[in-house]
C-alpha cells in the first residue's frame, strides 16, 4: 500500500487565493476580511469577499479561541453581525464541551483494558479535567 505524499497536503491552490486584512477594536475581537484574488494578486471579481470573526472566551482551562463566519457585504455589516455570531459560536462550543463530557462520563471501562485511571475511583482525572 502506498502512503500518501505529505507534499500533496502542502500544495496551495493558486485559483483559491485570498488577500487577508485584519480589523480589531482591541477589546472584543477581530474581523478578518478575505478578499479573493487571482493568480497575479489582483482582486477576483468573480468570487465574494468573506468575513470571519475571531474572539476568545475564558474557561477554567484557559482561553478558548473561537472563529465564526460573518454575513455582510461590507465591513460595517460584518461588524454589526459580530455579537450575535459570537454568541452562537459560544453556545455551540458549550454544547460540544457538554457532549464530550457526557461521552467521557458514559464510557464503560472493561477490566484488562487499562484506562490509566491512576487509581482514581471511576477512572477519569481528579477535578473533572476535560480533554479537548
Amino acid at each position: 500500500m502506498n502512503k500518501p505524499d505529505p507534499m500533496d497536503q502542502l500544495s496551495m491552490n493558486p485559483d483559491q487565493l485570498y488577500r487577508e486584512e485584519v480589523f480589531t477594536d482591541q477589546e472584543t475581537g477581530s474581523i478578518r476580511r478575505l478578499t479573493p484574488v487571482t493568480r497575479d494578486g489582483s482582486t477576483d471579481p468573480d468570487r465574494n469577499v468573506e468575513y470571519v470573526g475571531q474572539t476568545q472566551v475564558m474557561t477554567p482551562a484557559g482561553p478558548l479561541p473561537l472563529s465564526f463566519e460573518l454575513q455582510g457585504n461590507s465591513l460595517g455589516e460584518a461588524a454589526s453581525q459580530f455579537a450575535p455570531a459570537a454568541a452562537q459560536a459560544i453556545q455551540e462550543a458549550v454544547e460540544e464541551i457538554k457532549r464530550m463530557q457526557r461521552e467521557q462520563q458514559s464510557s464503560i471501562m472493561v477490566p484488562g483494558q487499562g484506562g490509566g485511571s491512576g487509581g482514581m475511583p471511576g477512572g477519569g482525572m481528579p477535578g473533572g479535567g476535560i480533554k479537548l
